[in-house]
């Protein structure tokens, strides 16, 4: 363990360690989430800025590099130079500025960085403890590695879209990407893993992360399914458990709520209590009052009687708000939960009492935007957002000229040859 790594700050968890940060849209949370963490993250754009800042939505609908709410989203938090690594000038500071960082991120295709003399191995021999994150559709070899992919291939070639959609066509995706980020949150996860052996070890290494793998991780769920030797189709609104359906999601006055009518030893006192709560309010219920939840599980309840039952169900949650659904549930003790939309999340209790939300400041913009903030509490170093995401070479003086020492006339020159 060297001094710096040895530090602790009472500011940022991962204050000592720095990252240039490479990577596209495909990795953009990869090094959100470090910075979050504390890590000193500098974002590396080619001359212009990157392509993703021309990705909208726009503040206020405005089309521009700087005015691109994906851009603020997944790149708060850290500084950003311009740096094109193709040429032969912008390889050499990549090298110098290698030599006093902890980790690259980058999710150009396998081979490239290589090609550039910018691989692990040869920046491993300017900095031995140097980790690499490298983010690909399919990971640095296999016979995918050199294919392109999307959000929307990603999703479909990890196995994620299959299960998303209505039974009777063809699958849909999730609205906002998310294969990106299911390999953004990988690359955060095993570049701190390898920090951690380079505690140990002293070394660095590279970590290579593929977004099919980490995509197929979030179907984990669907394998006890799978281990029943049947494959189910998509759901949409209906959960489907050995031979019988059920509904997993009821309209009300405003909107959703998510109910199963799952019966049994462990939910059948639930149903029991929704039975009463409908009879309370005078809902003719008929003969369910008569029914032992507890001996009528799914395994053993006729799809006629789950029908039966959820008809009534639906009939009582469209006399009601979410909210009043959500007071029953805890006043009757029975299991349900309100389909938030955007607005409900932005307004809600529970994360504004816990100061979730993050008010950032963008000077440029003469306005202050609120963000999701920090994803966990420490009793020990308070965590916050720092800063909002940075303009096209921000920080290039910053970098270049107080840290690297060159003078303004030689960034003049820089600039001029298309170099930063």
């Amino acid at each position: 363990m060297s001094q710096q790594e040895g530090q602790t700050s009472k500011e940022n968890m991962l204050a000592p360690y720095r990252v240039l940060d490479l990577a596209d849209d495909k990795g953009f949370l990869c090094g959100k989430l470090l910075a979050d963490l504390g890590a000193d993250v500098i974002k590396v754009e080619k001359p212009g800025g990157d392509k993703s800042r021309n990705t909208g939505p726009f503040y206020h609908n405005i089309p521009h590099p700087e005015k691109s709410l994906s851009w603020f989203a997944y790149n708060t938090g850290k500084r950003g130079i311009t740096l094109n690594i193709e040429s032969g000038d912008g390889q050499e500071i990549f090298r110098r500025l290698v030599e006093k960082a902890d980790f690259v991120i980058e999710s150009f295709p396998p081979g490239y960085m290589d090609r550039l003399g910018l691989g692990y191995q040869a920046l491993s021999e300017i900095n031995p403890r140097i980790i690499m994150t490298s983010i690909t559709p399919f990971g640095q070899d296999g016979p995918y590695k050199d294919y392109k992919t999307s959000d929307l291939v990603s999703s479909a070639m990890g196995g994620l879209l299959y299960i998303l959609g209505e039974p009777d066509r063809a699958p849909v995706r999730i609205s906002s990407p998310q294969a990106y980020l299911f390999g953004g949150v990988g690359g955060a996860g095993a570049s701190l893993v390898a920090l951690w052996y380079r505690h140990i070890a002293g070394e660095g290494q590279h970590v290579d992360v593929s977004i099919q793998e980490c995509v197929l991780w979030s179907t984990y769920y669907e394998i006890p399914y799978w281990g029943e030797r049947k494959l189910y189709k998509r759901a949409g609104n209906w959960a489907p458990r050995m031979e019988i359906v059920y509904r997993a999601l009821f309209p009300c006055k405003d909107g959703y709520v998510n109910y199963r009518a799952y019966g049994g030893a462990m939910f059948g006192p639930g149903q029991a209590n929704l039975v009463k709560a409908m009879d309370d309010e005078g809902m003719d219920v008929g003969n369910l009052k008569d029914v032992n939840w507890r001996e009528r599980g799914i395994e053993n309840t006729p799809q006629a009687d789950i029908d039966h039952f959820e008809g009534k169900v639906r009939e009582y949650f469209k006399q009601h708000t979410k909210a009043e659904l959500l007071e029953l549930s805890m006043k009757w003790n029975f299991m349900l939960s309100p389909v938030n939309t955007v607005k409900d999340v932005v307004d809600y209790s529970q994360l504004e009492e816990r100061g979730f939300w993050a008010e950032i400041e963008h000077p440029e913009l003469k306005d202050t935007i609120s963000y999701p903030g920090f994803y966990f509490k420490s009793s020990v170093v308070p965590q916050r957002v720092k800063k909002r995401a940075p303009l096209i070479g921000e920080n290039n003086e910053e970098i270049y000229a107080q840290e690297l020492g060159f003078s303004r006339q030689e960034l003049a020159i820089l600039k001029q040859n298309n170099v930063i």
